[in-house]
């Protein structure tokens, strides 16, 4: 029957839903309330951007309050292991002070996602038995690692971003040490010109720079600089014109040299990555171009042979 509990439970479950996502847009929807705001709205647009991105920075405040409280039964005591969860966040591009803090939120939120996820549907199918519970933990597990593998995959991209993006911005900056530009102009002249091709060594150059003008100490931004990018070439390229000038050598030259052994190791990843593609294309050519091939010039031979015995 209609009004049969069995057949109420999916239309309540889909009327909770619809009415909690509904709930929720409305709460997150930006709208105004009254004649006034829509007045705002239509003499003075600035006022409703700056709005706007207050509204932003007070939900990300309170989401970081939250995710600090949330994340500190998981966050680890030994400063040292602190030490490389920092570089680790930093490397994949993640520098607020509650990095650390909304990452182990994150693990904990896909822990009990995991959980509240599995566990019914394990029950429901297998019933209070082993397997179960073993497809729950795995669930959990899985939940409970997707953040660091997600911030690993973002480091990796980050990283290979850097590396395939300095050599070009080594070259402008050696062109602009040798025009007569100093160090410290010569990055933001490469922040501002490659700003669209290499967005991300920019943004690193930009936090240097910015460094550099509250009054650090270069030898200290350098270091800092390859520790937050986690890429040995940077690291090298910190240490390279550390040296330089310490002994007062051409900085131009040392830059130059830096930027052809980087782009000759470019060079040679791309010609590694082009020698593994005929190894890797071998899988999808197997199982999906062979199977059309023979059967498109051995299927009519096949028919041929059908026919023929059929009619013997």
């Amino acid at each position: 029957m209609l009004t049969s509990p069995e057949n109420l439970i999916p239309l309540a479950v889909f009327v909770a839903m619809t009415l909690g996502a509904w709930a929720v847009l409305g709460a997150v929807a930006e709208r105004p309330k009254t004649t006034e705001d829509r007045l705002k709205r239509l003499l003075d647009p600035n006022s409703v951007a700056i709005s706007h991105a207050k509204r932003q920075e007070q939900v990300q405040a309170k989401v970081a309050a939250v995710a600090s409280k949330l994340g500190q039964s998981l966050r680890p005591s030994d400063e040292q292991e602190l030490g490389k969860i920092r570089v680790k966040l930093l490397n994949a591009g993640f520098r607020q002070e509650q990095a650390v803090a909304v990452y182990y939120a994150a693990k904990l939120f896909g822990l009990l996602i995991g959980l509240t996820a599995a566990f019914p549907t394990c029950v429901f199918k297998y019933g209070m038995t082993q397997t179960a519970y073993m497809l729950t933990a795995c669930a959990a597990g899985l939940g409970f690692y997707l953040p660091g593998f997600l911030v690993g995959r973002w480091k990796k991209s980050r990283s290979e971003s850097i590396f395939l993006g300095l050599p070009d911005a080594l070259d402008l900056m050696v062109v602009c040490v040798e025009a007569g530009l100093g160090l410290d102009a010569a990055m933001r002249r490469v922040t501002n010109e490659l700003a669209q091709s290499s967005p991300v060594i920019c943004e690193e150059f930009a936090v240097a720079n910015f460094q550099l003008q509250m009054g650090r100490t270069r030898r200290d931004v350098l270091r800092d600089l390859g520790i937050r990018t986690g890429v040995d070439d940077v690291r090298s390229l910190a240490a390279v014109i550390i040296q330089a000038e310490k002994f007062g050598s051409s900085i131009a030259a040392a830059l130059r040299v830096q930027s052809d052994a980087m782009r000759l190791r470019r060079r040679q990843l791309a010609e590694e990555r082009a020698a593994k593609t005929s190894v890797k294309i071998m899988l999808p050519m197997v199982f999906f171009i062979f199977p059309g091939v023979f059967v498109v010039l051995v299927g009519p031979a096949v028919l041929r042979m059908m026919d023929v015995l059929a009619s013997r």
